[in-house]
């Protein structure tokens, strides 16, 4: 009986293995699950503006952030040397400063902007761009360099 539970915790070991890094799927990822969890709760607090922003503003910020993100991190297909050097917590938390203040700065101008300078009307949703840009592009930033991390750190099967 040990031999058999020795054999499944190497399998189990073996399947959780991090998946190579693609960046296709990190970005269908990074849309996909704003998009359905803030939606999801957009519908079911009665919220009408946060299910519309869940598909637009949020998860729309996410996809562009992961592809950002993860086409730096990956440079073409091969590893940033002095980027896989540092960290985990030191890379990752410097990607998200950098990402979620560069949508802070554009929500912040964005906002009054838009409306100016646009046919796009002024309205509450227009509002939600200083907190939805940020924070979804912190979000992303995080998981992307996190999976990126765990694969470029994860050895090849030989």
């Amino acid at each position: 009986m040990p031999a058999t539970k020795d054999g499944s915790r190497r399998n189990r070991a073996a399947s959780r293995q991090a998946r190579p890094f693609t960046l296709w799927r990190e970005v269908l990822t990074a849309y996909a699950a704003p998009a359905l969890t803030a939606g999801t709760a957009g519908v079911l607090t009665g919220q009408r503006d946060l299910a519309v922003a869940a598909c637009t503003s949020i998860a729309g910020t996410s996809a562009v952030v992961a592809f950002l993100v993860g086409a730096w991190l990956r440079r073409g297909g091969r590893p940033r040397p002095r980027v896989s050097a540092l960290p985990r917590v030191v890379l990752t938390v410097a990607l998200v400063i950098a990402a979620a203040g560069s949508a802070a700065l554009l929500g912040w101008f964005a906002v009054p902007w838009l409306p100016a300078h646009t046919p796009v009307p002024a309205g509450p949703w227009l509002e939600r761009l200083r907190i939805d840009l940020p924070l979804s592009a912190a979000l992303a930033t995080t998981i992307v360099t996190l999976r990126w991390r765990a694969a470029a750190t994860t050895p090849s099967p030989a």
